[in-house]
């Protein structure tokens, strides 16, 4: 039940606010299926399990989304990274997450003061010789404020609200004790896998929460562009940043999202070609990329340039994943229905038994692209619809695939933005080549069969010690096979119940029978009191026992 998984009185209050929104949402079948409802009222708190008509009317993925923006910054940046998992959820649900915006009131520049002037070590203005108190933007986790150094370099001051951390660190011990109640007890919903998406949400939001982590991605990709002058990321000022303020360098240029008002003087081909190679080169060449390059987060410049800012969600591919990546990318250019069922399979770690179907739905697909020339290749679409096949199938990715896939469709809708010519499958063309290359390549064969052999080496090395200490355990009697199975535990807890009802039940009877017994055989005083109390803990009893009976039933 979740007043046992609780554990804690400090997160009622939030439970009781977070099953209020779910139950004005039309989700109060969900609320009773957590034992939310049920923890709420032993703790005296009442719930009135009837949504409002209006609401209820929506679709559930339109209720889902505003659910969501009701619970508050955790439950928004929730729903943002649920947008990445197209392969859970179906186009519709993907398109109302994607709505979600990060975006809140401003906190008034006197309730960040303090806290400004303890992360820099001084007071603002000792420092700055401008600083607007008025936001630039504000989200859920932070606000902008832009400034100016005492050597005139304008700045972005990225200032976490005040406050936020316990708030987010409440919420996500909730969502991680209903992501396992969920799996236990709502098969229908064990798909999704909440307590992967829920452990993946909670290392990126207390990621995102330190500002210094970011601070360090944008240098590591900072440097994998020294050489590119074209792509531009901010320098951190390191002696004032820290975990809750990140000073950068401000970026003056044209956003993302005013695509449509470039001036004169920019060419749109040529920064949609920038674009896709800094993206791609970060996926596929460096393997750490900006996991999130939406037109809030892409700046055009003069000369051509491109500027990434806003690096808290970032994405890593190790090198054998890289391989996979190119592997299924190449597939789909060459219209290799095998190589592309092979790659996914992989990822979604599916039985063999589960292949056929999948071959012949990937076979169709791929065929829909027969003659297609490479040009007019949507590729986000491509991988958009691989990924719908997946789902089909019940099939999930890796969160790292997913990021990487979230960050291809947005590349492609940006590019195309651009230039509506944008061929992202040409541009990626040379990128594959090198990796499935450099996978082949001699050197890295020898590397990954010496690492073999190290490995089969150090198991064989270790396989005596190892033996000896399972005899020496087996010949103690200490030797245990552990078999988790939680339906059988829910079997188990079931049983107890019953047997507890039972047993009350039985000692109910008997103080009937005891109490009848002695008022009717002895008259005394001393005597029909006891028969009395028998009769009232009787009645006490098989209150207990009705009441545990219509709980249960219910």
């Amino acid at each position: 039940m979740l007043w046992e998984a609780l554990g804690a009185a400090r997160d009622l209050g939030r439970v009781h606010d977070i099953a209020a929104v779910l139950i004005r949402y039309g989700f109060g079948d969900l609320v009773q299926r957590l034992g939310m409802a049920r923890a709420l009222e032993r703790a005296g708190k009442v719930l009135h399990l009837r949504g409002q008509d209006d609401i209820a009317r929506l679709e559930p993925a339109a209720r889902v989304r505003r659910a969501l923006e009701e619970l508050g910054p955790t439950f928004v940046k929730l729903g943002q990274i649920l947008a990445t998992r197209a392969d859970l959820f179906p186009p519709e649900w993907i398109a109302e997450f994607g709505k979600l915006q990060d975006a809140a009131p401003a906190v008034p520049f006197e309730a960040i003061r303090d806290q400004l002037a303890e992360d820099l070590g001084d007071l603002p203005e000792n420092i700055f010789t401008e600083l607007d108190t008025t936001p630039l933007a504000a989200a859920s986790l932070a606000q902008v404020h832009r400034a100016r150094l005492a050597d005139g370099t304008p700045v972005a001051l990225k200032v976490r609200r005040p406050g936020i951390r316990p708030v987010i660190e409440a919420d996500l011990r909730l969502l991680a004790r209903l992501a396992e109640i969920v799996e236990a007890e709502a098969p229908d919903l064990r798909r999704y896998r909440p307590r992967e998406v829920v452990r993946q949400f909670a290392h990126s939001l207390r990621r995102e929460l330190d500002f210094s982590a970011e601070g360090r991605n944008a240098e590591r990709i900072a440097a994998s562009f020294v050489d590119q002058p074209e792509i531009v990321v901010p320098r951190i000022h390191w002696q004032w940043s820290g975990e809750r303020l990140n000073v950068q360098d401000f970026i003056e240029g044209v956003p993302g999202r005013a695509v449509t008002a470039l001036p004169e003087g920019y060419d749109r081909r040529l920064l949609a070609r920038r674009g896709a190679r800094a993206v791609l080169k970060m996926v596929l060449e460096d393997g750490f990329f900006h996991a999130d390059p939406h037109q809030g987060n892409v700046f055009y410049l003069p000369d051509n340039r491109l500027a990434f800012i806003d690096f808290g969600m970032v994405g890593r591919l190790p090198e054998a994943r890289r391989y996979e990546v190119a592997e299924l990318l190449h597939g789909l250019v060459d219209r290799d229905g095998g190589l592309v069922t092979q790659v996914l399979l992989g990822w979604s770690d599916a039985a063999e038994a589960d292949s056929v179907s999948l071959r012949a739905d990937i076979d169709r697909f791929v065929d829909e692209y027969h003659g297609v020339p490479l040009r007019q290749l949507d590729f986000g679409a491509m991988l958009g619809d691989v990924v719908g096949i997946l789902r089909e199938h019940g099939l999930a990715l890796p969160p790292d695939l997913a990021l990487m896939i979230k960050a291809f469709i947005t590349l492609e809708g940006l590019g195309r933005q651009l230039d509506p010519d944008f061929d992202i499958a040409g541009e990626a063309a040379p990128y594959l080549r090198e990796v499935i290359l450099a996978h082949h390549a001699p050197d890295a064969i020898a590397r990954r069969g010496w690492r073999g052999l190290v490995s089969v080496a150090d198991l064989l090395a270790g396989l005596p010690h190892d033996l000896a200490r399972l005899l020496r355990i087996a010949r103690r009697g200490s030797l245990k096979l552990e078999v988790d199975v939680p339906p059988l535990k829910a079997f188990g807890d079931q049983l107890d119940r019953a047997a507890s009802r039972l047993t009350m039940g039985i000692v109910t009877a008997a103080l009937i029978v005891g109490s009848s017994i002695a008022l009717t055989v002895n008259r005394s005083d001393s005597v029909s009191l006891i028969g009395l109390l028998g009769f009232v803990g009787a009645m006490l009893g098989g209150l207990w026992v009705l009441v545990s009976v219509w709980r249960g039933g219910r």
